[in-house]
């Protein structure tokens, strides 16, 4: 960086803030490889640029980034029962029974209707980072272990399980009347569900309906989902981005998706991120040129299906054109700049990519 040394120097603050900042967040990054933590990927990633670029790169870092630890994920996970589900369940005891929220738990009767319909209530994890041992493990004595599943994938002998719990805990008639799908991160909202130019539905919520449909089929009344069940689509961190395009989706699909399972469609988040988060020409024109100077075109053929989807070809912003500065611990998203996370062995005549936070890729 070239900064000067000396005991008030910018070197020493900045080398302490870096420290800092390193010991609090940074090193416990996920995907840092063995004897490697930040300070050594920052200066293998700054090394990437040209001298002049170094402090663009810096201050983007220092100013812009933003970086979701474990710890602050974890309060989001913690809040989502008591501060989202259960607020709406109370409201909806308070309609079925004709009073207001508030006066729900003064009686035994709204109390018994509440837990009624929070055991009648399953939650599905739709990816590792739903971090669903961890909601279980927050809503103890409030959750059963047999209204959570963790994955997407459920075999039919689990299935009927979920069905005979419940039925035993609520009645011989009992079914699953809401159901939340759990998901740690949107920054667009097209890989939950976006409809294909020959009209079929993919995403997410097309993989959760088929399954349920095929389960259906197969168990008919032992099927524990109620016909047309509310559901509820919750992520602990949504861009405003993403949220908005969900809100879009849903609705379309709402009115046209003919085989769908579900009934009303609400969606939720444990945080919005704030819509001047991404990266704009006016706000951030340094290192948005960064992006365009120092990208590698091979990042874009490896991803070139993947881009299709959301039909793109460039990679350079991230997918769908979030430009994103966000990092969360156990992997980034690549909504971020490509510029933070790829890494890549460019051909003679384009710039090989260096990662500050390495991301771990199922796409290519």
């Amino acid at each position: 960086m070239g900064w000067e040394e000396g005991e008030t120097s910018p070197a020493n603050r900045e080398y302490a803030w870096l420290k800092m900042m390193s010991s609090i967040k940074y090193d416990g990054y996920a995907d840092f490889r063995a004897g490697v933590r930040f300070i050594e990927s920052l200066a293998v990633w700054l090394k990437q640029f040209d001298k002049a670029d170094r402090p663009t790169a810096y201050d983007f870092f220092k100013r812009r980034l933003v970086y979701i630890s474990p710890a602050e994920l974890q309060c989001l996970i913690e809040i989502f029962v008591p501060e989202v589900v259960t607020p709406h369940l109370r409201k909806v005891v308070a309609q079925q029974l004709g009073i207001k929220p508030y006066e729900v738990w003064s009686t035994r009767e709204g109390t018994d209707a509440f837990n009624k319909r929070l055991r009648s209530t399953l939650f599905v994890g739709m990816s590792d980072g739903s971090r669903m041992d961890i909601l279980r493990r927050a809503n103890v004595g409030r959750l059963n272990q047999e209204q959570v599943i963790t994955t997407l994938t459920v075999d039919d002998e689990k299935w009927t399980s979920l069905g005979g719990k419940l039925q035993k805990a609520s009645g011989v008639a009992a079914k699953f009347d809401s159901v939340y799908l759990i998901e740690d991160f949107t920054g667009s909202g097209t890989t939950f569900i976006r409809q294909e130019e020959d009209g079929k539905w993919d995403g997410k919520l097309a993989k959760f309906n088929k399954a349920v449909r095929v389960a259906r089929k197969n168990l008919n009344d032992k099927f524990p989902l109620a016909e047309n069940f509310a559901l509820h689509i919750h992520h602990y961190i949504s861009t405003d981005q993403a949220r908005t395009s969900l809100d879009e989706r849903i609705a379309f699909a709402r009115d046209n998706w003919e085989d769908k399972v579900f009934g009303s469609v609400s969606v939720s988040e444990g945080i919005r991120l704030p819509a001047n988060l991404k990266l704009e020409r006016d706000t951030d024109a340094g290192i948005l040129d960064l992006c365009d100077r120092y990208h590698d075109p091979g990042l874009d053929k490896r991803l070139e299906e993947h881009l299709n989807a959301a039909k793109k070809s460039t990679i350079k912003l991230g997918y769908a054109d979030c430009a994103l500065p966000l990092i969360m611990d156990h992997n980034t998203p690549n909504n971020s700049i490509p510029l933070l996370w790829a890494e890549t062995e460019a051909e003679r005549g384009h710039h090989s990519m260096q990662p500050l936070f390495r991301r771990r890729d199922r796409h290519g």
